[in-house]
């Protein structure tokens, strides 16, 4: 007998709507909760991040306090406090316990996050994980404020357990999250020790402690130097896209279109408006909200096409050639150090700047192998390496050039250290874990030039120094012959042997001075 089928009436019953709590409940990994490992260091990473993003807003010098503890087979507590600004009470567990909720998502500025997502998949996968509570401490310099919360995955709603109130006696302000999670803890490779390290290379002006299972480290700041904070930009005509384009003129208000277009876009003046208007066939009384669908297509085009100042670069917050050197020589025991800030430039509409660091000789001689260290907007990236746009153009560059050896298509050999930070209003990020650059071609080029730079540099270093250790082993080898060659020159004039070698030793030493002049 033949199955019945179901018709569209009974299929549709099933149809229903989702949260974006617990789309991510299903799907974790997306997110950086793939294993054990890696899951804890994501933990430390959203927290820690997300602490320096918000001691930087407020220009306050971060001091992040990290502890990790056992607490169980395969579990560990999670507690990381800041001196930012903190959160108001009614805010708090909104900020922290609903996915998609921030402040970020739609300013057109350099951070480190901008989803809202970071924290609140740290405290959905402690709640998955062991079942536990996350708890909550801030205060923004008056009362603290304590809470219990977990996520209500269904709602995308945090569900407050217990509040409490007390007064601060200290003043004390920031952030205090406290978890308890499933991990596996290492102390090398791709391991929280390492994260904090290189967090702390790239953001010298934070101080970090470090409260291990093995013991505390603490990460000093080289500098009370900050840098500048960015400033937000609107989009521009050249990098908005068709459909957002459609979704803006949609939802405006505005009642013309120069009106429109000179208040949404940035480098839009009067003159640039008309010729856009001019170039699409549609009239400055226009309202947006009734364009239709062949107008915005024949508007987006024309923006494309018309000649328009570059966007600000003002909304990216780079380190600095001076701050990359005082971070690598604060972590790592180099004998010589390259740093190049490139300016900053645009990639549809959307700036970024590169910036390098190179670190060479010293306590690196042990390795034979060139170290990579990428970042996106000062934030370590740890995973996914060979995906990176970082690491295909470090690959793709002939660093022999420079007085390395390498073969085709590798890293360098050598005791260098590579430092590559990508800062942009927009990372091209290849998934949702954050861990690579997409590699475009703009962005590869400018990565490129950037290492040249810092190559060029690096290669003055390295070949006056095989230069002295040739002229130095030339010394090391005549100072051997020169009582032989003494004692022969004395049976042919006559002269005592002594003296012979002192004026050899002398001419020798004349020699030394010219060659390193």
């Amino acid at each position: 007998m033949a199955k019945k089928t179901q018709d569209a009436q009974e299929l549709s019953k099933n149809l229903k709507e989702i949260s974006i709590a617990e789309f991510f409940e299903k799907n974790r990994h997306l997110l950086g909760y793939e294993n054990t490992t890696k899951s804890m260091l994501t933990v430390i990473k959203e927290l820690v991040d997300n602490s320096i993003d918000a001691c930087e807003e407020a220009g306050i010098l971060p001091d992040i306090k990290v502890t990790v503890k056992p607490t169980e087979d395969n579990k560990y507590m999670i507690r990381v406090e800041d001196n930012g600004p903190g959160i108001v009470e009614e805010k708090l567990h909104l900020a922290f316990g609903k996915f998609l909720y921030g402040s970020k998502f739609h300013r057109l500025r350099q951070a480190r996050g901008t989803q809202g997502i970071g924290v609140a998949g740290a405290i959905l996968y402690s709640q998955l994980t062991t079942g536990k509570t996350a708890k909550l401490t801030s205060s923004t310099g008056k009362d603290i404020i304590e809470l219990d919360m977990t996520i209500d995955v269904v709602r995308n709603q945090p569900n407050i357990i217990s509040t409490k109130k007390e007064k601060n006696l200290k003043g004390w302000h920031g952030i205090k999250i406290e978890l308890e999670i499933e991990g596996r803890y290492v102390e090398k490779g791709q391991s929280i020790p390492e994260y904090l390290k290189q967090t702390a290379i790239m953001n010298p002006y934070a101080k970090i402690i470090y409260n291990g299972p093995n013991g505390k480290t603490v990460f000093e700041r080289a500098t009370k130097e900050m840098p500048n904070l960015p400033k937000e930009i609107k989009p521009h005509p050249h990098g908005v896209e068709l459909g957002i384009l459609r979704r803006m003129a949609r939802t405006s208000k505005d009642l013309n279109m120069s009106v429109f277009l000179r208040k949404n876009f940035c480098r839009v003046g009067s003159s640039s408006a008309d010729q856009i208007l001019k170039l699409a066939k549609i009239e400055n009384k226009t309202k947006p909200s009734e364009l239709r669908h062949q107008d915005i297509v024949n508007l987006h085009n024309s923006m494309q096409k018309v000649k328009l100042i570059a966007p600000s670069t003002d909304c990216l917050s780079q380190l600095g050639e001076s701050l990359i050197e005082k971070g690598l020589k604060k972590e790592i025991q180099g004998e010589h150090f390259v740093s190049i800030a490139r300016s900053p430039t645009v990639y549809k509409g959307r700036p970024f700047a590169v910036e390098v660091g190179l670190a060479y000789g010293g306590d690196l001689n042990a390795k034979n192998s060139a170290e990579l260290l990428r970042f996106a907007n000062k934030v370590p990236l740890m995973y996914h390496n060979g995906d990176c746009a970082i690491t295909d153009a470090v690959k793709s560059l002939d660093w022999r050039r420079y007085g390395l050896q390498q073969s085709q298509g590798s890293m360098p050999n050598g005791p260098l250290l590579i430092l590559v930070h990508f800062a942009s209003v927009w990372v091209p990020f290849t998934s949702e874990g954050k861990q690579a650059i997409a590699s475009y071609p703009e962005i590869i080029k400018e990565i490129k030039l950037a290492l040249q730079d810092a190559g060029r540099k690096l290669k003055i270093f390295i070949s006056k120094k095989k230069r002295n250790k040739e002229i130095e082993m030339r010394q090391n080898m005549f100072e051997r012959y020169i009582p032989e060659v003494a004692e022969s020159l004395s049976k042919l004039s006559g002269e005592k042997k002594e003296k012979i070698i002192k004026g050899l030793e002398g001419f020798l030493k004349k020699e030394e001075k010219g060659e390193k002049k």
